[in-house]
C-alpha cells in the first residue's frame, strides 16, 4: 500500500469509525448473546439432587409447586426438603435451647424449593469441587422483600453459626454447632437481613434492592417464574460486557496494524 493509500484508509477509518463501531458492536454483542443464552438459560445446576434437564413436574410438594412447569427438581426430592432429610441438615442445632419456629423452618424450606428447583441460575454459577456438588450458585440477587421476610420470621430463633456452610459440623449424618460455639438468636448472630441472607449459604445470595433486577423465592407461578426475566438481563450485561472488551481488542489490532503498515511504508 502506498502513503497515499494509507492516507484514505485513515481518512475512510475516521469517517466510517461511529458506524462501525456500533456495527462490529452490534454483531459481538448478538453472538456473545446468542451463545450465552444456549449455555446459561434451562440449566440445572451439577449437583446431587438436580436433574440434567429442567422440565415438567405435575406432583412436587406444595411449597415447590411454583416451579411444577419448568423445574430441576423431581417429585422425590421435593418431598424430602420439608422433612430436612438433605444434605445432613438441621434445623433444631439449638435444641437444647429452643426448636426452630415452624415460621423460620416454612422460609428454609422455600429457599430449599428455589436451590433445588430454580432453572434459572445459569448466570451465577460456579464450578467446585464438593462431595454432593460439582457447582453452586454464587451472589444470586435476593430481592430485599424476600430476604427482609425471611429474617423477620426467624430474628428470635437461635443458630451458633453465621455460615452454616463452613461453620456447622456433621456427626452421625446431622449439622451440629461446633463444640467452642455458643447458640445465640439470629438478630443477635447477624444483626440485620442482609448479612443473614449473603452468610447463611456461604455467600449463595446477594442482598438486592426491589427496584433493581432481583430473584424471588416466593411467587405462585400462575404468570409463570419472574426469574427467568432477571437470569435474561444478567445474560445481556454479561454478553455487552464482552462485547465490549472484545470489540477493544479488535480495534486495538486495527490501530496496530495500520500503524505497523505506515511504518513500513516510510521505511520503504
Amino acid at each position: 500500500m502506498t502513503s497515499g493509500g494509507v492516507e484514505f484508509a485513515l481518512l475512510l477509518l475516521h469517517h466510517a469509525h461511529g458506524f462501525m463501531y456500533k456495527l462490529l458492536f452490534f454483531v459481538t454483542f448478538c453472538n456473545f448473546h446468542t451463545l450465552a443464552v444456549n449455555e446459561l438459560l434451562n440449566r440445572c445446576l451439577d449437583a446431587k439432587y438436580h436433574k440434567t434437564k429442567p422440565g415438567v413436574e405435575d406432583e412436587l410438594h406444595e411449597m415447590c409447586s411454583p416451579w411444577k412447569d419448568h423445574a430441576c427438581c423431581t417429585k422425590n426430592t421435593s418431598h424430602l426438603i420439608p422433612n430436612g432429610q438433605m444434605y445432613h441438615l438441621n434445623f433444631d442445632h439449638c435444641a437444647h435451647i429452643k426448636n426452630m419456629s415452624d415460621n423460620c423452618k416454612r422460609h428454609f424450606t422455600q429457599d430449599l424449593c428455589f436451590y433445588e428447583c430454580e432453572p434459572n441460575l445459569g448466570p451465577w454459577m460456579l464450578k467446585v469441587n464438593m462431595k454432593h456438588r460439582k457447582e453452586r450458585a454464587f451472589e444470586v440477587p435476593l430481592c430485599a422483600a424476600d430476604c427482609d421476610e425471611w429474617f423477620s420470621a426467624c430474628r428470635n430463633d437461635y443458630t451458633c453459626a453465621a455460615n452454616w456452610v463452613r461453620n456447622l459440623t456433621t456427626k452421625n449424618g446431622r449439622m451440629h454447632c461446633p463444640p467452642t460455639s455458643e447458640c445465640k438468636t439470629f438478630k443477635e448472630i447477624y444483626k440485620n437481613s442482609s448479612n443473614f441472607c449473603e452468610q447463611v449459604w456461604d455467600h449463595s445470595w446477594k442482598y438486592t434492592p426491589n427496584e433493581q433486577p432481583c430473584m424471588r423465592i416466593w411467587f405462585d407461578g400462575v404468570a409463570g417464574n419472574p426469574n427467568r426475566k432477571v437470569a435474561e438481563f444478567k445474560i445481556r450485561e454479561q454478553a455487552w460486557r464482552a462485547a465490549a472488551g472484545s470489540l477493544s481488542q479488535t480495534l486495538v489490532a486495527m490501530v496496530l496494524t495500520i500503524v505497523v503498515t505506515i511504518t513500513i511504508e516510510k521505511i520503504y
